[in-house]
């Protein structure tokens, strides 16, 4: 297992953070300069004190410049072929293109991964990276979290790979060695965990007040937009889908989907669950809290208020459902996600 480096005073720690023509530059310089910045800047804060706790390279299959997803070039700075060992691997986040995650792009990377895992190296992805680490095959089988916006791609392309889109961080392996971060800024987790781990807490406290980053303690739930499953092929699932995207808010919709569909609504019941992976009411209710959501950030109605216009009459239960599916309540989403007035259009008098 990779040492502690506040506990052994060792060297630094090498850190080896993959560039490749996929990975988008601000994930990959974010995470660069805060693991770096015990390298840099004076110690922040209350951190300790003495040499830095790693030592980070940008690293790729050759040494030099590289244009990222973005058009953005690097340096990369090392190639691979000289790295024998490292301590922390890092796959920033990937941008995929049209058609998606293509396997087989990077062997000589996915080989020298593997190499290192196998040399004790822990293997971290931020948001997408896990894309490229999981054609190791070293997370066959095992707990994972990726970007949400990219989980259906996931699955599809690795199917043998257990992911929990809706969860920051998450830490498996014998060794705890495999480590993946989920949607765009969880990076924050990542950086901050593996301070914490090898440097301390005291000394991961002082990072996140010098660079204001955050941990996502309520998980990703609160941002997950919901889109319901519609490739599924059943024309008549299909059509009710339709009809209650704009129409989740009427009075027992389970029975006017079931009479439009011409079903028996044991029939519809199963045929709806098998294609959509919802039951009928947990599809309608999903459908009914994103709008709830909309209204909770772009207005000032009150929360009974909004209860009602998505269909609720009862308000302690439309609560209670919100934050069963977000993990916020209606009032504490409003507060993360409304536009905070110091960004909003000041109005001339």
């Amino acid at each position: 297992m990779p040492r502690n480096t506040a506990e052994t005073g060792s060297h630094p720690l090498h850190v080896s953070l993959v560039a490749i023509p996929e990975a988008v530059v601000s994930t990959l310089s974010g995470i660069f300069d805060v693991m770096n910045a015990f390298a840099v800047l004076p110690p922040p804060g209350d951190a300790p004190s003495g040499a830095p706790p790693f030592r980070v390279e940008i690293v790729g299959l050759q040494p030099g410049p590289l244009e990222l997803a973005s058009r953005v070039p690097v340096i990369v700075q090392r190639g691979i072929a000289a790295i024998e060992t490292t301590d922390i691997v890092i796959v920033p986040s990937i941008l995929l293109g049209p058609k998606g995650w293509q396997k087989g792009r990077h062997p000589d990377l996915v080989d020298w991964l593997g190499a290192m895992h196998r040399r004790g190296a822990l293997l971290c992805s931020a948001c997408s990276g896990l894309f490229l680490l999981a054609e190791t095959g070293l997370f066959d089988g095992v707990d994972t979290t990726v970007h949400f916006g990219y989980a259906q791609a996931f699955q599809s392309t690795f199917p043998k790979v257990t992911i929990h889109p809706e969860r920051v961080l998450v830490v498996s392996g014998e060794r705890e060695e495999l480590i993946t971060s989920g949607a765009s800024m969880t990076w924050h987790d990542l950086a901050l965990y593996l301070i914490a781990r090898h440097a301390g807490a005291t000394a991961a406290q002082a990072i996140a007040r010098y660079f204001a980053l955050q941990w996502h303690q309520d998980g990703l739930a609160p941002y997950i937009v919901f889109e319901g499953r519609n490739d599924h092929g059943d024309v008549a699932i299909r059509a009710a889908q339709e009809w209650i995207a704009t129409h989740f808010s009427v009075a027992n919709p389970l029975e006017e989907m079931v009479r439009r569909a011409g079903l028996t609504e044991r029939t519809f019941k199963r045929r709806f669950t098998g294609a959509t992976g919802l039951s009928p009411i947990a599809y309608v209710q999903r459908l009914r809290i994103e709008d709830a959501k909309r209204r909770l950030e772009r207005t000032e109605a009150p929360v009974d208020e909004i209860s009602w216009q998505v269909g609720y009459e009862d308000p302690a239960f439309f609560r209670r459902l919100f934050k069963r599916v977000t993990a916020l309540t209606p009032g504490s989403y409003r507060r993360r996600f409304r536009i905070p007035d110091y960004a909003r259009p000041q109005r001339r008098k």
